[in-house]
């Protein structure tokens, strides 16, 4: 049909070209009439042709359309036969289970026996430090734990030497060569030593096994002194020697949660400010102890170097300034001595118990210090419970700590500072009981020699 108007659309076209130049082109309405009629005849034959093959087609769709139908047909009638055969393998199946089991008769007990056994060994295995030297293990016991059929006499052997390995090895003390992750995140071959199924050791230190990873690693902080120093002895113990050895029988969980505890630097920080005006306290107590024990040393030795020869006065020294003030009022009446010595005397006491009642306040202060810390620990406590609630007791751990390592540091420091304390304050009694002992003997001859 497009051909067609086409054909139309160039004969219009060639028509009003005839029409404008026909003097030109000499085309005249017969030839134009007879050029569409041939034009009108090959259009019909073009039809035809066009005709004829779409009937072609048509046939060939319907040979193609039955086909599908057939096909459709026998897929249909297999999906019959598949049901029909699905629901005889159904009862084929449930015939054969029962003859299965049947058969089995007390094998049946014994596989469910090793499929349990199996899948019980399976974690003490693998968490095993027995398994830091003999890896693998576990992997036929996760194969017996999931059968569906019987073990074979072989999968049986397996499953007992693997149990019997275990007992063994349990008991035995074994050096073996494997990769330990130090502290700092690197590696390193290493002896290892393995006492029984408890403790991984290595030098003097304690290693750990995690069964999730299946790697062997340094503990996060070294343990106490004296149970590496138990781990070198061991070391260093000759075949059939005894030792004491430190064993941790949950492997290894006691020893991470040993590292866990606070130490005592730690221990002492948790004090906080308060905790650092105590330690002051105590250190500048102390300091005024020593100063005062080492003068009043010096001064007992120069008194008692004084009484050997009391006719030669020695300024440097407590006694000796008293004798020199005798020396210097022998022609004085006794109560005139007496009051010159008196004044001697009342001169040397404030350098003889200089800063012992010092010592004396902070001995009183750092226990009251201590129960500041109480309360402000306490303090701290109740605002963090009105914040977050009582929930998590690791949120009030360090005000509580606070409130008790304050108490306790007050205490501390009051205790050494009322001990030497008592040992100044007798040692400056002393002195002065020398002094005093003395000026009344130096007044009781002065009066006798009057009265002579």
């Amino acid at each position: 049909m497009k051909k067609v108007l086409k054909n139309l659309i160039v004969a219009a076209t060639v028509a009003l070209s005839a029409g404008a130049s026909i003097s030109a082109n000499a085309v005249t309405l017969d030839e134009l009439l007879m050029q569409v009629k041939k034009d009108r005849i090959s259009e019909g034959q073009l039809n035809k042709q066009r005709e004829k093959e779409f009937k072609a087609a048509q046939a060939d769709k319907k040979a193609l359309l039955a086909k599908a139908k057939k096909a459709l047909r026998d897929e249909k009638a297999r999906g019959v036969r598949l049901k029909n055969q699905y629901a005889e393998n159904e009862v084929t199946l449930s015939k054969k289970a029962e003859e299965l089991e049947n058969a089995k008769g007390t094998l049946g007990e014994m596989f469910g026996v090793v499929r349990r056994t199996s899948a019980d060994t399976i974690g003490s295995i693998e968490a095993s430090i027995v398994s830091a030297q003999y890896p693998g293990r576990e992997e036929l016991l996760r194969g017996l734990a999931a059968a569906k059929e019987l073990p074979t006499t072989r999968e049986l052997e397996e499953l007992w030497i693997a149990l019997q390995t275990e007992m063994t090895e349990s008991g035995k003390v074994a050096k073996f060569q494997a990769q330990v992750n130090k502290i700092d995140g690197t590696t390193a071959m290493e002896t290892v030593t393995r006492v029984g199924s408890f403790n991984l050791m290595s030098g003097s230190n304690y290693l750990i096994y995690s069964s999730e990873n299946k790697n062997i690693s340094m503990l996060g902080r070294e343990a106490d002194s004296h149970y590496r120093a138990s781990i070198g002895a061991f070391n260093s113990a000759s075949a059939g020697e005894v030792v004491a050895l430190y064993v941790d029988p949950t492997r290894g969980s006691l020893l991470r949660l040993n590292t866990q505890k606070a130490t005592f630097q730690e221990r002492y920080e948790a004090g906080g400010t308060v905790g650092y005006i105590i330690t002051g306290v105590l250190i500048l107590g102390l300091l005024l102890a020593l100063e005062r024990l080492v003068t009043l040393t010096i001064v007992t030795g120069g008194i008692k170097k004084q009484l050997r020869d009391t006719t030669k006065p020695n300024t440097s020294n407590p006694l000796g300034r008293i004798l020199k003030v005798y020396e210097d009022n022998k022609s004085a009446d006794v109560e005139n001595l007496e009051l010159k010595l008196d004044e001697a005397t009342l001169r040397e006491l404030p350098r003889i118990e200089r800063n012992v009642n010092v010592i004396k306040i902070l001995a009183a202060i750092a226990p009251l210090l201590g129960l500041l810390g109480t309360v402000v620990g306490m303090i701290e406590t109740f605002q963090q419970i009105t914040l977050f609630g009582t929930g998590d007791p690791k949120i009030m751990a360090g005000s509580i700590s606070m409130a008790l390592v304050t108490t306790a540091e007050g205490l501390i420091a009051a205790l050494p500072l009322i001990f030497v304390h008592s040992i100044v304050a007798a040692k400056s009694k002393s002195v002065l009981h020398i002094i005093d002992e003395q000026t009344a003997g130096i007044i009781a001859t002065h009066a006798e020699k009057e009265r002579a």
